[in-house]
């Protein structure tokens, strides 16, 4: 017997000026289902979801809940009938805590809520500190904040955009018992993800946008990785092969017993962090988000100074009393884990934002900026790393995340630096660009830059590095060759068992 639907798009279409962000969508939600949505990076998922959820109206269509029209002009109202989201890119205010945040949303006494976020944190594996403030929280932490304050509010439909991309292994497989007792309760899941073998393995039903239009329906159980990619992107996937390269070369960055203590009580300090990375080589960072990969991560960019300049080298010079700019006379680039707010100003055109890190490619002069050369570099930008945007005028807060992230990224790469830092390259990226980008990186490495990545995505170091550390707690681990290392090697690194 076929479930009954608890949400039904009929005909929804969206525009944005000259953009049709969605045409014509049909979708059905049914009752326990985990109902995937599938789409390369700009397809129109997202602004489908915003429609679901109120924050946007559609130009076209209907939407019905349990059989019945319905017309959203808020989330308030979105929530009230049992839809929950969350977001990719968070919405939670930075200067308050934890259980303040969630207490905009969830009604309760602080300490009761406080509480309530600590026993759901342990059963579904999302644990927080509910005291901890915001701002000195990790991507990954601020994900399971946002995941707890929706699940008090006990959803019929639960929206979950890219929920699995920053959370460790043993997180993911904790949400995913936890997503299968919802789903058993009767709870729906629209679940957006560009992890095809999650879907494969969670999922129950798959919509695939392509252009903002949907372009199938399949049980994505019946399908390979292979041929869902396929059908997203409408083409063989390019393929992705670490291949052969030189031996390294000369030294480039050095971490010299780096110490650093915690900024804030809820922060990680940093214990005697030694690492080499040379020329020709990529070295990537592994652990659980929260373990000091924020506070490695400013110290090697110069965002924060480290007590001795000997602690870090850059090009066989001690940098860690210089700041960011210095670090990049040097030859250093840095493509930070936060898109928006660190890695552009979402609120300028992308030709400002190329302005913020590319000025010294001819952009200034005598204290005036070149337009023409800023429009240039923008526009190659575009090109070259296949950034899906209405032009070099459109904002990057406008953008996709995983359109942002390859502007961001090919920005810096071509700046052509010595040295590279890269967080989290791919989050939230869809696979065809995802693999693009790490081709980009092994280009890079292969021309002889020096990347170090930070990642919670091990199948991604594993692709693309020659040599992985685990950071655990502050602590480094000793390097791991990553042909003779195992994903249980790493992990038993991760959890602390080993040494």
């Amino acid at each position: 017997m076929s479930k009954p639907a608890l949400l039904t798009l009929t005909g929804v279409s969206k525009r944005y000026g000259k953009i049709q962000a969605n045409r014509n969508i049909d979708l059905s939600v049914k009752l326990g289902s985990i109902h995937a949505v599938l789409g390369e990076n700009g397809a129109g998922k997202s602004t489908l979801m915003k429609l679901i959820y109120g924050i946007e109206q559609p130009d076209e269509g209907t939407i019905a809940w349990e059989g019945k029209p319905i017309s959203l002009s808020r989330p308030s109202e979105a929530q009230a009938l049992g839809i929950g989201m969350v977001f990719q890119h968070f919405s939670l205010f930075e200067t308050l805590s934890v259980v303040q945040n969630v207490s905009l949303m969830v009604p309760g006494r602080l300490n009761e809520l406080a509480d309530r976020i600590t026993e759901l944190g342990e059963q579904f594996g999302l644990s927080v500190d509910p005291h901890a403030m915001v701002h000195t929280m990790s991507v990954g932490e601020r994900q399971r904040v946002e995941i707890i304050r929706c699940l008090l509010l006990n959803p019929k439909v639960l929206i979950l955009d890219e929920p699995t991309s920053v959370l460790p292994p043993q997180s993911v497989r904790m949400l995913f018992d936890t997503l299968r007792r919802l789903q058993a309760e009767g709870m729906a899941v629209l679940f957006i993800s560009h992890k095809l073998e999650e879907i494969r393995e969670l999922c129950d039903e798959a919509t695939i946008l392509r252009h903002g239009e949907v372009t199938g329906r399949v049980d994505p159980r019946e399908h390979d990785a292979h041929s869902l990619a396929k059908m997203m992107i409408g083409r063989d996937m390019p393929h992705l092969s670490p291949g052969t390269h030189a031996t390294p070369g000369e030294v480039r960055l050095v971490l010299n017993d780096l110490s650093h203590p915690r900024a804030t009580r809820f922060g990680t300090s940093l214990e005697k962090i030694n690492l080499s990375l040379r020329s020709g080589e990529i070295i990537g960072i592994a652990g659980i988000s929260g373990n000091g990969q924020q506070e490695l991560a400013a110290l090697v960019s110069g965002e924060t100074r480290a007590g001795d300049a000997a602690m870090i080298e850059i090009m066989g010079r001690p940098v860690g009393h210089l700041g960011p700019l210095q670090r990049r006379k040097l030859g250093f680039a840095f493509v930070p884990e936060e898109r928006l707010g660190r890695g552009s100003v979402p609120e300028m055109t992308l030709s400002d934002n190329s302005l913020l890190t590319a000025h010294s490619r001819g952009m200034l002069r005598g204290g005036f900026i070149r337009r023409q050369m800023e429009r240039a570099f923008t526009r190659d930008c575009i090109k070259a790393f296949d950034v899906r945007t209405p032009g070099i005028d459109a904002e990057a807060g406008a953008l996709s995340g995983g359109n942002l992230q390859k502007f961001i990224l090919g920005r810096e790469i071509m700046l052509a630096p010595g040295v590279m830092l890269v967080a989290q390259p791919t989050w939230g990226v869809d696979v065809g660009a995802a693999t693009a980008i790490r081709l980009k990186l092994l280009e890079m490495r292969d021309q002889g830059a020096a990347i170090l990545v930070i990642s919670e995505e091990l199948e991604e170091l594993f692709e693309i590095c020659d040599t992985l550390h685990v950071l655990r707690a502050g602590h480094l681990s000793p390097p791991l060759p990553a042909a003779e290392t195992s994903a249980r090697d790493v992990g038993a690194y991760m959890i602390g068992a080993a040494a």
